[in-house]
Order: C-alpha cells, then sequence, then structure tokens
C-alpha cells in the first residue's frame, strides 16, 4: 500500500534558505555560528517552547529513571538537573558513558547513581519506597536485536521490569508514571488505510520487542483499572541526537556526527521517517511524569515527518563536503504520519527542535566532544 500523508499536520521539512547561505559560506568546514545555536556541556541550555522550563526548582519531586545510561536517559538527567530536580539513575550499568556527552562533572555529580536489576521485584520496590521516589521514567529495555537473540531475557527486561513499575508505583503511591514503549508496538504501514493514526490504532507487532512493547501498555490498562494506577506509555519513532548510538534508527545521529567528523557514511534505511530530537523526547517523558495521568495513555510521538532523502539534502547543505548515502530500496518498516493530538492534550506545548536547528545542535556539540577527544568514531563502522 502506498503511504498516505496527513494534509492536516503533515510536517515534510526541507533545506531553508538559512542553511543554504551558510553552506555556502561555510565551504564544507564545519558551520562557524553552529557553537552559538547550542552551547557546549556546562553552559545553559537552547530553552524550548514547552514546559518543564530549566532551573525550576522541583524540591519536593525525586524522580526515578531507569535505564539511565542510555541516550534518552542521559538526556532525561540533563533536564531534571537543569530543573534543580532531585535525579535518581537506575540502570545495572555503572560508567555514565552517554551522559558525560552531555553534562558537566558537576551535572553528573548531582545525580544519584544507582545500580538496579529492574527484573528484581523486591529490589525496584525497595528502592521507590526507601529514596521517596514521587515520579517513575521507565526507559530500560532491551532493543529489537537483543530480544530477537534472547526471548526469555527480553521479556524478562521488557515485560517483567515493567510490571514491576506498576508494582513500585501501586506500593508506594507514586503519582508520576512514564514509560517508554516503541512504534513497533504497531504494524507496517500496509496494515493501515486512514491517516494519521490515532493514539488507538490497533496494534500490529512484527517483531518479540513489539510483542512485548504491547503487553506492557495492555499491562498498563489493567493496572489502571483494576488498582487505579495511572500511567502515560510513549512511542518513539526515529530518535537523534548526541548520545544515540546503537540500533538501525541511531543511523540519522551517526550521519551527523560522520558529516562533523568527514567520513563518509550510509544510512540503512530509506522512504518517510518520523523524527525526534533526544532533547525534545526527554522533555516530552519528564511532562508526562508530571501529568499526574489517573487513566492508562498511550501516546504517539510525531514532530518531523521527512523522506530520508530530504534529511540527507538537508545535512549535506550543512556540510557540503560531506559524503552522506542512504538505502533507496529499504523503505522504513513503520508508519510515519502519526496523530500526537492526545501527547498535545497532555503537555499544552509538545517539544519540538526544528530539525534543521537540531541538526546544528547537534553538530556544534559532535565538533565539542571531537575535539577533546570524547567521542569514538568507531560507532559510525557498519
Amino acid at each position: 500500500m502506498t503511504w498516505k500523508p496527513s494534509q492536516k499536520r503533515m510536517q515534510v521539512v526541507r533545506p531553508g534558505r538559512a542553511s543554504r547561505r551558510m553552506a555556502q559560506k561555510s565551504k564544507g568546514s564545519f558551520p562557524a555560528n553552529a557553537t552559538a545555536l547550542l552551547p557546549i556541556p556546562g553552559h545553559p541550555a537552547v530553552t524550548a517552547h514547552h514546559v518543564p522550563r530549566e532551573g525550576q526548582a522541583m524540591p519536593d519531586e525525586t524522580y526515578l529513571v531507569t535505564g539511565a545510561m542510555g541516550c534518552i536517559g542521559a538526556w532525561v538527567l540533563k533536564h531534571l538537573v537543569e530543573r534543580n530536580a532531585k535525579a535518581i539513575s537506575a540502570d545495572l550499568g555503572t560508567d555514565p558513558v552517554r551522559p558525560r556527552l552531555i553534562m558537566d562533572d558537576s551535572q553528573i555529580g548531582q545525580v544519584d547513581w544507582r545500580v538496579l536489576d529492574i527484573t528484581d521485584t523486591a529490589a525496584v520496590k525497595a528502592l521507590v519506597a526507601e529514596a521517596g521516589v514521587t515520579r517513575i521514567i521507565h526507559l530500560a529495555g532491551l532493543q529489537i536485536p537483543f530480544c530477537r537473540a534472547n526471548p526469555p531475557l527480553g521479556a524478562a527486561v521488557n515485560v517483567l521490569g515493567t510490571v514491576n513499575m506498576f508494582e513500585a508505583a501501586l506500593a508506594s503511591g507514586t503519582s508520576g508514571l512514564v514509560y517508554a514503549s516503541s512504534l513497533a508496538a504497531l504494524g507496517p504501514a500496509s496494515s493501515y488505510d486512514s491517516w494519521p493514526l490515532g493514539d488507538d490504532v490497533a496494534p500490529d507487532p512484527r517483531t518479540l520487542y513489539g510483542v512485548y512493547k504491547v503487553a506492557n501498555e495492555q499491562t498498563a490498562r489493567v493496572y489502571a483499572a483494576d488498582a487505579g494506577v495511572g500511567s502515560v506509555g510513549l512511542r518513539p519513532c526515529v530518535v537523534y541526537g548526541v548520545g544515540r548510538d546503537q540500533g538501525v534508527t541511531a543511523d540519522f545521529a551517526k550521519a551527523i556526527l560522520a558529516a562533523v567528523a568527514g567520513v563518509p557514511f550510509h544510512i540503512r534505511s530509506g522512504g518517510t521517517i518520523p523524527m525526534q530530537h533526544a532533547s525534545d523526547v526527554a522533555r516530552m517523558f519528564i511532562g508526562c511524569a508530571d501529568a499526574d495521568v489517573k487513566q492508562a495513555r498511550v501516546c504517539n510521538m510525531r514532530n518531523d515527518v521527512i523522506t530520508v532523502s530530504d534529511f540527507v539534502e538537508r545535512l549535506t547543505a550543512i556540510f557540503p563536503g560531506a559524503t552522506i548515502t542512504y538505502e533507496t530500496a529499504e523503505e522504513f518498516p513503520f508508519p510515519a504520519d502519526l496523530d500526537d493530538e492526545g501527547l498535545q492534550g497532555l503537555l499544552v506545548d509538545v517539544p519540538h527542535t526544528p530539525l534543521e536547528e537540531a541538526m546544528l545542535q547537534d553538530a556544534a556539540m559532535y565538533r565539542d566532544l571531537l575535539d577533546r577527544d570524547r567521542i569514538d568514531l568507531e560507532q559510525l563502522k557498519q
């Protein structure tokens, strides 16, 4: 079936005049004014047009962030620290590699770092109770290839781990719970014939990872109905930004890094994709945790809907010397035209950094990390 775009909210973005002028001036080098668009770690962040605001004190809130060593988790920690909120990182890992890419030592020192096995029900409940957690942002999980390679472990981490968050919230009376579902809970575009797809669209997962995410959405529904535990499940799509370095959809973040480093790179997909910047996604998770939802909500995420060819055109307009190619025969396996009205209703103003601006921000951060030898280009090898 041919993908049918929404005429109402279609956001296919194309290179603007500003980017072309900048590209002409840069002559293949790093854009001279890009560093002005995003400060390096340790300096105030760009304020987007949505809540919560950086610097907003949250003395009575304690946030538990699972999977905080991942890309989205790192950005969640950064924004929480900038709000002066108490943030607890819960992960099996002990080395904050990704958080250090976007946070300075002072910010790292403000996080309460904990080691937690989310499949251990007693340990999860004990941490939430002992730390007085008031908001849970549950991001921990194994991605598609790991679930395919080890289904029992994938189910334990992705399903049991999520059940344990609900159990802990129920036992401790935690008021805000948001968890990461996924676009993988849905089927391919050919499964649907009415666009854009709403939050309540029928799931049709084609991977075990997607099946586990559907199980989590249904788990949330039952906990709300039976025990009054409200929650929000968010369905991230193609998340890009500094710190995104795993999975096929990480190719878009890697392409920006490759352009900055002057390394050729091939994006392993084509077609039309829905993209969200990791910083925006992190703010969405925080906003939903703060929303005090009483029901079980599941929300699509949208922001930029763009063809891979347009993404490459936009990036190479900024870096004319970059060699970025993409797969013309491999279409994106999930729907791209998603309705995010449910999320708009929760957050009022959904975080959205325009794609070109986000590219420049990421490029500035990557340039700084490369100059300080703080990022490994081995991730660009496929």
